[in-house]
């Protein structure tokens, strides 16, 4: 049966979050653990699921409002290409 009218969007798994953000898997489930990131526990398992907009809030650091080259996010780190981060050798 379709399911009408319910806009629910599809949950993400812990592989799919760290492929996301590039981390092992176990770096999530311990963010998770830690509240960084909210995760939903579903199932008899408790498998963790989490959603799309919480992984956007994370990466753009909404919840803290903080400024920085990371926008106040401790976990992320900025990449730069800048010809002041090569060494000596000019590679």
């Amino acid at each position: 049966m379709a399911n009408r009218g319910n806009n629910v969007d599809p949950m993400l798994t812990t592989n799919e979050v760290a492929h996301l953000l590039n981390v092992h898997i176990n770096t999530v489930r311990r963010w998770s653990n830690q509240s960084i990131l909210k995760a939903y526990r579903i199932g008899s398992r408790g498998d963790r699921r989490f959603r799309q907009e919480d992984i956007n809030r994370f990466l753009t650091n909404e919840d803290k409002g903080e400024d920085s080259q990371s926008g106040g996010n401790p976990y992320l780190i900025p990449i730069t290409n800048s010809k002041d981060d090569t060494d000596k050798t000019g590679r």
